[in-house]
């Protein structure tokens, strides 16, 4: 009798369970990362005390990403897509005395006098390529350390972090009071703008690229006939993570934790996400852009990592 009691108790739990609205999620942004910080952009943001991970990489850009040959720092490993020039030697050179072998009718291993021959030749090439790669290491270690010298000398630390707040290239960048009034604006703007599915209030607060990136989100759920609209939006926390100045645009990349009521609802206006009587929290790092001198637009969202 009591088994069967817990049975029924257990049942009514787990379908109580399925049955209750899902946290929505899908604030501005649908908690993915994505836009441009300039030069930092495929960079990692510092962490903070908002956001002691730091932020992600990004999902979606339209920053291109520079290869390791044009970026400066030279590229050493060899995984899918790229060789070792030792082992290509070495593959080279079984391969061509394999198919010596063959086409002198002696075989595969012929071509290397036999077993006993292939293995005394693994042996020599394996020395060969232990040697040369030690050769190798040694040789790009200097270039390392010359390229890490020559950022040092440009007043960027070789960990990832300028001096001053930021990895990647740019000259530090003096944040004061009414930026910071201003992000939080920005917070608020956004999401009241994603909330109504204002594009032109969100050209007027963001990025073209960040822009394009709601508006498509925006269809989607058009598409599926369902409206997200977050509401009653309250910064918790929040902490500048970089900032820092390129030709023509000053960048602030800062860590936000923030509390809503994110929901979802159908057609008919029933919740299919979220709950209106529950507050959930997020934690991002948002960058943002602007000329010398002029107004900040949100140029990325990162989430926390």
């Amino acid at each position: 009798m009591f088994r069967r009691f817990a049975v029924l108790a257990a049942l009514a739990v787990l379908l109580a369970t399925a049955l209750a609205p899902l946290d929505a999620d899908a604030r501005a942004g649908l908690s993915s990362s994505m836009g441009s910080r300039g030069s930092r952009t495929y960079s990692m943001p510092g962490g903070t005390n908002t956001a002691p991970g730091g932020g992600m990489l990004m999902d979606r850009s339209l920053t291109p990403q520079s290869s390791p040959s044009t970026s400066g720092m030279p590229s050493y490993g060899y995984g899918f897509g790229g060789r070792s020039p030792f082992m290509s030697g070495m593959m080279g050179g079984l391969l061509g005395a394999g198919l010596g072998g063959l086409l002198f009718g002696r075989g595969f291993f012929h071509g290397i006098t036999g077993f006993g021959g292939f293995f005394g030749f693994m042996l020599q090439m394996l020395l060969v390529v232990w040697i040369g790669r030690m050769i190798w290491r040694w040789f790009a270690g200097r270039q390392l350390a010359a390229v890490g010298a020559g950022m040092y000398a440009r007043g960027i630390n070789t960990t990832g972090a300028m001096a001053g707040g930021g990895g990647g290239g740019g000259a530090p960048l003096q944040i004061a009071a009414p930026d910071y009034h201003a992000f939080e604006d920005l917070l608020h703007g956004i999401q009241a703008a994603w909330s109504s599915h204002d594009l032109n209030a969100m050209r007027q607060m963001a990025s073209p690229e960040m822009v394009s990136y709601f508006a498509e989100q925006m269809a989607e759920q058009t598409s599926r006939g369902v409206w997200n609209a977050v509401t009653d939006v309250h910064l918790e926390k929040g902490d500048l993570s970089e900032a820092w100045a390129e030709p023509g645009r000053d960048y602030a990349t800062v860590a936000m934790r923030f509390s809503m009521v994110d929901v979802t609802r159908d057609g008919a206006g029933r919740v299919v996400e979220g709950d209106p009587a529950h507050r959930v929290q997020a934690t991002e790092l948002w960058t943002f852009l602007r000329a010398p001198g002029g107004n900040w637009v949100l140029a990325a969202i990162q989430q926390a990592r």
